[in-house]
Order: C-alpha cells, then structure tokens, then sequence
C-alpha cells in the first residue's frame, strides 16, 4: 500500500504543531491566544491532526532523575544473521519490553541503536544480558552509560507552511 502524502499544513498548523510538540499539556485556550484562534478552531485542528495520522499519542514525559536512581544506557547492536524474520523477531522483543524507551534500525556496522532505562547497574547489565546476550542472534553489542543527559526530546522539524495562495504572483 503505498504512504499517504504528508497533509496539507498552513502556517497556523506550523505554529500549533510547535506549540504541542514542546507541550501537549497547555489549556485549548492558552494554545488559542498563542496562534491567534479560539478553543473551538484550536480543538478542531487538533482532532484534524488525530484522524489524519499527524498526532498519534499524547504522553507525559517523566524526569528520570526524580525518580530516585535511573541508570540511562545506549546499546550498539549487531545481528548474526539477517533475514527479514530476524530483522522482525528483534523488533518485536524490542518494542514488547518496557525498559526500552527507543530503538532505531541504523546504517552502517550496527543494525541497532536502543536505548534503555533501570534502576541500578545491576540491573541495568542483567537487562543487557536477558535481551541481547542470551539472543544467539546476536553478534555482538556495546552498551554505552550515560553519565548525565544533557538533552532529550521527540520534537520534529515541521516542513515550511504551504501557502493557500496561487504561486503565479498573484494576491
């Protein structure tokens, strides 16, 4: 089935868009003062944006560190074998584990970039062990500690409005 084309988007859209990726908690009227529209025409864009696939999940992004310890690591992966049924049975076990916070198929010598989250060292090696030593899949990895996070995030770059107007120059 082929994509659907990226939707139409106004400079409105652009700033509300911005305006949600930076934080979905705002009030329907605080985003509406913000770009210029009343909460009703605020609510309407935003169920435009559900029902046409743009917004998927709305989440609440926890402060790791307020927690108590949380030891944040990224891991290199690399598959022995590779078949498009390896390639989904590792997707899979991936997306399943809730320690897991991202995982991203790459180029290059790596197939693989996680990144997960635990509650100590111990276990955070235990988690490396269960999901990717004991894969026999799996030829190699390396887990790299984060010391600190300096930034994280999911915005995305939003394309350039596209204007309602005729292109040949006239108003």
């Amino acid at each position: 089935m082929p994509e659907a084309p990226p939707p139409r988007l106004d400079e409105i859209d652009a700033l509300l868009l911005d305006l949600l990726q930076h934080d979905a908690g705002r009030t329907l009227h605080d985003l509406g003062e913000q770009i210029g529209l009343s909460p009703s025409a605020v609510q309407r864009r935003i169920a435009r944006y559900r029902k046409d696939g743009l917004v998927t999940r709305q989440v609440a992004v926890l402060d790791p560190h307020r927690l108590g310890p949380t030891v944040l690591a990224t891991v290199l992966v690399t598959l022995d074998q590779e078949s498009f049924e390896h390639h989904r049975a590792f997707s899979e076990r991936m997306r399943a584990d809730p320690q897991v916070q991202q995982c991203y198929r790459v180029a290059g010598p790596w197939n693989y970039v996680v990144v997960l989250a635990a509650r100590s060292m111990r276990e955070c090696g235990r988690l490396g062990d269960r999901l990717f030593k004991a894969d026999d899949n799996i030829r190699r990895y390396e887990t790299l500690v984060a010391f600190d996070t300096i930034k994280t995030g999911l915005a995305l770059p939003l394309p350039a409005p596209q204007s309602s107007r005729p292109q040949d120059g006239r108003p």
